[in-house]
């Protein structure tokens, strides 16, 4: 006998699904953008778009939308979307932010608010929201930041008590994304300083009670270009996305530096 499928089955139904719209947004933001393209533009133009938006959209998506559906040619890196890469640091209206990491109700806006996108001060801007990382990375590697012990290897890892890693747990919390060295005064007028970035690195391992080589990452930062050059203003402090307390770590790498070296 023939086999028939039951009326209710999946195989016997044939009206097509209805598709599901998408809620309303509850409001609409005209977002700023300061935008240059060093091919076109002589020096950085403002533009707007009218984006809709919900109160727990992040920033990130509001230069989503204007991407994938207003202009394809704008910039700007991101990458996991999830506040551990850094990648999406900029200014977001005034203030050194990660666009993945603040809300918009975050940030106050109300239905016909404006916010404001602008690339990261202090730095070369590539395009659009992008700057060039080069000299950022180039201090970072300055201050040599990673681990070096000059003993034999173990034969399992190198061990730390609790204690003595609460030394240097929030300064292992750095992202690199660049939000405290570029909204620093000193860096601004001075493109050689090492900057908060690069200095809490050296705190992190001249502090890492497992490394050999504090004392030659001491010369390094206590220079012109270092330690020195903070007057403990404590914008790195407010930029932080991760809320490390970058001040008071520099100002105990600076007693570091005067109990050790002089």
């Amino acid at each position: 006998s023939e086999i028939t499928a039951p009326a209710s089955s999946t195989a016997a139904q044939k009206a097509p699904r209805a598709e599901k719209k998408a809620p309303a947004a509850e409001m609409t933001l005209t977002v700023k953008i300061k935008r240059y393209d060093p091919e076109k533009d002589a020096r950085p133009r403002w533009e707007e778009f009218r984006v809709p938006a919900d109160p727990m959209d992040r920033a990130l998506d509001l230069l989503h939308h204007i991407k994938w559906h207003l202009d394809g040619s704008l910039s700007f890196r991101k990458s996991c979307a999830h506040g551990i890469c850094g990648s999406d640091a900029m200014k977001i209206n005034g203030e050194n932010q990660l666009a993945c990491s603040v809300l918009v109700h975050n940030l106050g806006l109300k239905d016909g608010d404006t916010i404001t996108f602008e690339a990261l001060p202090a730095a070369p801007i590539v395009k659009d929201l992008v700057v060039d990382q080069t000299r950022f990375f180039d201090k970072y590697r300055a201050v040599m930041p990673w681990l070096i012990h000059d003993g034999p290897t173990p034969e399992k890892e190198r061990t730390q008590s609790p204690e003595q890693h609460a030394v240097i747990e929030d300064a292992t919390k750095c992202i690199m994304c660049g939000a405290c060295t570029h909204s620093c005064p000193s860096t601004w007028a001075d493109p050689d300083y090492l900057g908060p970035a690069a200095m809490l690195k050296a705190y992190r391992y001249v502090f890492d009670t497992r490394d050999t080589e504090a004392e030659e990452r001491l010369k390094i930062v206590d220079s012109k270009d270092g330690l020195w050059k903070c007057y403990t203003i404590f914008n790195c402090v407010q930029a932080c996305p991760k809320g490390i307390d970058i001040t008071r770590w520099l100002s105990a790498l600076k007693r570091k530096s005067v109990t050790t070296r002089y």
